[in-house]
């Protein structure tokens, strides 16, 4: 029986409403099937307008969710959501898939657009490298809270294959993440925005219409005299390479402007009128060849862990108990020439181009810019003429030697939605041996001083600052020997952001040093409600830190960008039995600028070293969207007696063990009575909310 004309336009009326109600939706559907590849901004507008050509044509025929579907119109305009997302759209679309080419999204003039921190970027982070139906399955299934075979129906009239909700129900995300999203405020359809420079876009229309007039210009000429020989060099864009080009923010914006980041500094030092300083650094950023990708560097021997490599007990999960595994060493610096910033462990890849020694963290392009950036530092310092310079989310720094001939330098690092600790300072020079350096310290620095993590009762020594917001040789971190001493920076912001702000940032041999923060225990002395991360210049900070800042080196080797921050989060205290003294759980977790981060998990008894617990690398644990927490290990008593012992966090409520030892605690601790013989255990905790959370194992432990 065919379907009548008044009909089908009814059908499309019901389409459209339930398109505009359910756009949110629909919205969070196709950004996270899109590859991550595009980037954000490409992602965002590419999943609107997957959304907005979902509306079925007049005339067209129904799909599984038409008038005489199962689904309704909702399940119709997702199924042609999923195809928009899934396979290019036309045969102009899929040969050019076939030719590796993506989608390329709608032109959007003056700005760029991503989604909020948090929420369903952090999704797409923890489902990257998921084929797309297998995200496409999750967010029906997980997210929208379709039954599954509802799902499979939906993903098989789109095109997906067969085994993709099988894969999407082996994906293990978080409960608290999922039911962020599924909050009524919350709208995946909300994007920040940012514009571009205006007085830029402006030079850019005039560099335009004199590209086009040199363009008729050359082509005239072409056709007198005939094709010219092909240019060796990369295309770049008018003007890019111009010194006189560059973006130079005034001495006070900083002052002036809510957003406190990289692109809020001056222009600063003796040489940012130098043209042909700044024309060196361009040109060797614009023909630099581009890193490739050899096998990554192995460390050189550096200092143990906490003195020396100690047995660790395997963290209790599904892990057998007691089964020793040594602490890796920590990572030594990776060698460098005189003034370089060394790579620092796995943080990139080195190439050589052009005569230019290029370093560039993981997952930071290396082209040339597509305009003129910001210019953040020109100058001599220690024998190397620096010059750093802002592109985005990136930050570059070009150094050579002030006299006689040397390698030239470009290092790249991410800077993406800094702030004002993050973007507080950054690594000018190094000494040859790598011992000593000095930063560029904000515009907003007021003060600064030094401060070794080793002793937590020393207050900072004051750090001579030059007017231009270079610092005095700062002792660094040393590469080889035992952890005797590690040196970090402690600033104070002016009173004109933020009235008696202090915090501590340490080196880690890259570009941009790292902030290290501190949460204290949710009870007990010094207790406080949960809230983000605490500075890590109080007592109780300086104490943990003590404890932990030696372990800093093996933190070289994140591979997904560098590291922004380093928390240390003590989730929960316990009394040893058999007289071991109060111990307290703290977890560390190391955040790179990609987001995901690595988490340490150690009990630190009364008396003797701490113990590492855990290990879980590319995991939302002990961050704000990991809260819940449950850990436990074996430990023997100074009675010699093994015990399993475990602990939770704020909302944790009651512990259960099973299988080799079976016991149950209400609270958020548990001891009790372990063989001496390795033997598996699983760890489940009750939370205040009624849910369940299992023990972070480094496996598929530590989600609730």
């Amino acid at each position: 029986m065919s379907t009548s004309p008044r009909f089908r336009s009814t059908a499309v009326e019901q389409a459209e409403a339930v398109l505009v109600e359910q756009y949110p939706r629909l919205v969070r559907l196709a950004y996270l099937t899109l590859p991550d590849s595009l980037g954000r901004h490409g992602r965002v507008l590419l999943a609107h307008r997957a959304v907005q050509r979902a509306l079925p044509r007049r005339g067209g025929v129904a799909g599984p969710g038409g008038p005489e579907g199962s689904g309704g119109a909702l399940a119709e305009v997702r199924v042609r959501v999923l195809r928009g997302c899934l396979a290019p759209a036309g045969r102009t679309g899929a040969a050019l898939a076939r030719a590796g080419w993506p989608p390329v999204p709608p032109f959007v003039w003056g700005l760029r657009l991503w989604p909020p921190a948090g929420g369903i970027e952090e999704v797409a982070r923890m489902l990257a490298g998921e084929p797309a139906p297998v995200r496409a399955a999750f967010v029906l299934h997980r997210v929208d809270g379709l039954p599954e075979e509802t799902a499979a129906r939906l993903l098989g009239a789109a095109g997906a294959p067969a085994d993709a909700m099988a894969r999407a129900l082996a994906l293990g995300v978080g409960e608290t993440l999922l039911r962020e999203l599924r909050r009524p405020e919350f709208d995946a359809s909300v994007v920040s925005t940012r514009p571009t420079d205006l007085l830029r876009r402006r030079r850019r229309v005039r560099a335009g219409w004199a590209a086009a007039a040199a363009l008729a210009v050359a082509a005239g000429a072409l056709a007198v005299v005939g094709p010219a020989r092909p240019h060796a060099s990369r295309p770049v864009a008018v003007g890019v390479l111009d010194p006189a080009r560059l973006e130079r923010v005034p001495a006070q914006a900083w002052a002036d402007t809510a957003r406190i980041d990289f692109t809020a500094w001056p222009a600063r030092g003796g040489r940012t009128t130098d043209r042909a300083l700044l024309g060196r650094a361009l040109g060797a950023w614009s023909s630099a060849s581009p890193p490739h990708a050899p096998a990554p560097p192995q460390p050189t021997p550096g200092p143990p862990a906490v003195g020396r490599a100690t047995p660790r007990p395997a963290a209790v999960g599904r892990a057998a108990l007691g089964s020793a595994a040594l602490v890796p060493a920590a990572v030594g610096r990776a060698g460098s020439g005189a003034g370089s910033l060394g790579s620092g462990g796995r943080r990139g890849v080195a190439a050589v181009g052009g005569g230019v020694v290029v370093r560039a963290a993981p997952g930071v392009d290396t082209d040339p810019p597509r305009r003129a950036p910001q210019l953040l530092y020109a100058g001599d310092s220690d024998g190397r003429a620096v010059v750093l310079l802002l592109d985005g989310d990136r930050v570059v720094r070009y150094a050579e030697a002030v006299t006689g001939r040397g390698a030239r330098e470009l290092d790249f690092a991410r800077t993406d939605e800094a702030g004002v600790t993050t973007a507080a300072a950054l690594t000018l020079v190094r000494s040859p041996d790598g011992g000593r350096a000095r930063y560029l310290l904000a515009p907003w620095i007021a003060a600064a001083g030094t401060r070794d993590l080793l002793r937590a009762g020393e207050d900072a020594k004051p750090l001579a600052l030059a007017a231009d917001g270079v610092t005095a040789p700062v002792e660094v971190p040393r590469s080889a020997g035992a952890c005797a001493a590690w040196p970090a920076l402690e600033v104070t912001s002016s009173a004109r952001i933020v009235e008696k702000h202090s915090f501590v940032l340490a080196d880690l041999g890259t570009l941009t040093p790292v902030h290290l923060t501190y949460t204290p225990l949710p009870d007990g002395p010094g207790a406080a409600a949960a809230r983000q991360p605490r500075e890590a210049t109080g007592a109780a900070a300086r104490a943990a830190w003590a404890a932990t800042a030696c372990r800093l080196p093996e933190m070289r080797g994140m591979r997904d960008g560098g590291v922004r921050a380093v928390n240390i989060w003590e989730f929960a205290s316990s009394e040893l039995p058999d007289g071991g003294g109060r111990a307290v759980w703290s977890c560390t977790r190391t955040s790179s600028w990609a987001g995901p981060g690595d988490v340490l998990v150690r009990l630190s008894p009364a008396a003797g070293p701490p113990q590492d617990v855990a290990r879980a690398p590319d995991t939302a644990a002990c961050g704000r969207f990991g809260q819940h927490l449950l850990a436990g290990t074996r430990w023997r008593s100074p009675a010699g007696r093994w015990y399993l012992l475990a602990a939770g966090s704020r909302e944790v409520t009651g512990i259960t063990a099973s299988g080799a030892v079976r016991a149950e605690a209400r609270g958020r601790t548990l001891a009790a009575p372990a063989g001496p013989e390795a033997a598996a255990v699983e760890l489940t905790g009750r939370l205040a909310s009624g849910g369940r959370v299992t023990a972070l194992d480094g496996g598929g432990g530590g989600r609730d």
